[in-house]
């Protein structure tokens, strides 16, 4: 699992000027404007993440823990069923992870977080594990999307994995998809940041699911008009952090994640980011 993502001060002027519009669900405006106060203040993060995500017409499921310092961002993620671990630190390493696979040669590597062997059947690299991305995808719904916070409707408190939540739900029927010509050495990538629109659905639609060098130039892509269709969103009212996102397209869900045993701000050990950790198996 998400660098890309320069518009996400656009999201923020869009909140703080908020009250002074007539929007007409301002509880979920007041919801989201907290939901990123909370997001922003977050330095360490434990929590246990089960993601369900759309690769070509199948579903990939995936359920791991991870342990997150946000500044300098240094990460730790097991997948505890494929007995994966993977541990990146900022500046080391020439900012590649250092990923113990389940497969051979058994032993561990040091990878590119975006190259093509990490990203493979992904949706998002290891730069976006946590909760920094579901604010940076509001962000860029919102910065797509001429109606903005118009289109966020409030539906009150309800349960959600043991959390009592504020659900929250986005939705625009306007979704659809347009042509663009790539330019010169311009990346799926790139071409999402520019667009503002989600990664994932550009290399879906144009059979580019696992090119992550330049595409031709010249060639024509079908890119989606908006970041998403439908986004639904239950957010923990104690922590004011998401429990549960799910963003859709045009064809349905397209990715799910929960999170769960959330601990905010909690001490992490330094020994806890490095391979020599007594729990890792690198």
């Amino acid at each position: 699992m998400k660098l890309r993502f320069p518009h996400i001060f656009l999201f923020l002027v869009v909140l703080s000027f908020a009250s002074f519009r007539d929007f007409t669900e301002p509880k979920a405006v007041k919801v989201l404007q907290q939901m990123n106060d909370s997001i922003k203040a977050i330095k360490t993060l434990r929590v246990s993440i089960s993601a369900l995500e759309r690769v070509e017409k199948t579903f990939h499921t995936a359920n791991s823990e991870i342990k997150l310092q946000t500044h300098p961002r240094r990460l730790y993620f097991k997948n505890s069923t494929k007995k994966i671990e993977i541990l990146f630190n900022t500046g080391k390493l020439n900012n590649k992870a250092l990923v113990k696979p389940n497969s051979f040669p058994y032993m561990a590597l040091q990878l590119d977080p975006t190259g093509n062997l990490m990203r493979k059947n992904q949706h998002y690299t290891i730069h976006e594990l946590g909760y920094e991305f579901v604010g940076k995808s509001i962000a860029l719904t919102i910065s797509k999307d001429k109606e903005g916070l118009n289109n966020f409707k409030y539906f009150g408190k309800v349960q959600k994995s043991g959390y009592m939540c504020h659900l929250i739900e986005y939705e625009n029927k306007n979704y659809g998809y347009v042509d663009y010509v790539v330019g010169e050495k311009e990346t799926v990538s790139y071409i999402a940041s520019k667009l503002v629109v989600n990664d994932y659905l550009i290399r879906y639609k144009n059979n580019l699911l696992n090119d992550y060098g330049y595409v031709k130039k010249g060639k024509v892509l079908k890119v989606p008009n908006l970041f998403c269709k439908k986004a639904t969103l239950y957010i923990d009212e104690q922590l004011l952090l998401p429990i549960a996102v799910s963003l859709s397209d045009d064809m349905g869900v397209f990715e799910n994640y929960e999170f769960s045993k959330v601990q905010v701000n909690s001490p992490i050990k330094e020994e806890e980011f490095s391979k020599d950790y007594k729990d890792y198996k690198f």
